[in-house]
């Protein structure tokens, strides 16, 4: 029987990861999120991977935007990387746990001032009747903070996608593409071999 390249997906994620931060250019951390509102409606946007660990997959964003109350109602997310240039991708689906506070606020100390400030200034999702009115919000959290600290929001944080499936697929000459699937509810993880 055919055995994956890695027992471990962590291992196998960061090994891809890594080839893909040296080949592939900008933001090979940009991975698609999808929720699924309390109608069983699906939605999917880009967001940014920040941090992963063999826990989780960990994203920032404004905790009131669409994705966040997505998320309140219904706690699981899938996630996709797709990798033209490597003709790979991986999928993991999970539940979503919000990160502590004390994480948030490192991460959020970490940005630059002007994203630290449209943090404050964008009702994310929100109706913008002009532009102007954006720009304004910006300008005056500017001056809020002027001189000192921009503080977290506290509308404002990550979220961590716990994985219970990571598939890795990896792409073959006329469409025989290899996939390995792995699996946990608690305990070690089962990997298994898919037809393409």
């Amino acid at each position: 029987m055919p055995t994956p390249a890695y027992d471990d997906p962590t291992a196998w994620f960061d090994a891809w990861f890594a080839e893909a931060s040296q080949k592939i250019s900008p933001e090979p951390n940009a991975m698609t999120l999808a929720t699924v509102d309390d109608t069983g409606q699906p939605s999917i946007r880009v967001v940014l991977l920040k941090e992963w660990d063999a826990d989780g997959f960990v994203f920032y964003t404004n905790r009131d935007s669409r994705k966040g109350e997505h998320l309140a109602r219904n706690p699981a997310a899938a996630l996709n990387f797709y990798w033209r240039e490597l003709g790979r991708q991986i999928r993991i689906e999970g539940p979503v746990h919000p990160v502590d506070d004390a994480q948030s606020d490192r991460y959020f100390a970490s940005r630059a001032r002007m994203s630290q400030i449209g943090a404050w200034a964008s009702e994310q999702s929100r109706e913008l009747d002009d532009w102007t009115t954006f720009a304004e919000r910006v300008k005056r959290y500017e001056a809020h903070f002027e001189g000192r600290v921009v503080d977290r929001p506290p509308h404002w944080g990550g979220y961590r996608v716990v994985p219970q499936r990571i598939e890795f697929w990896e792409s073959g000459e006329f469409r025989l593409h290899e996939r390995w699937e792995f699996r946990r509810e608690s305990g070690p993880w089962s990997a298994r071999m898919l037809y393409p």
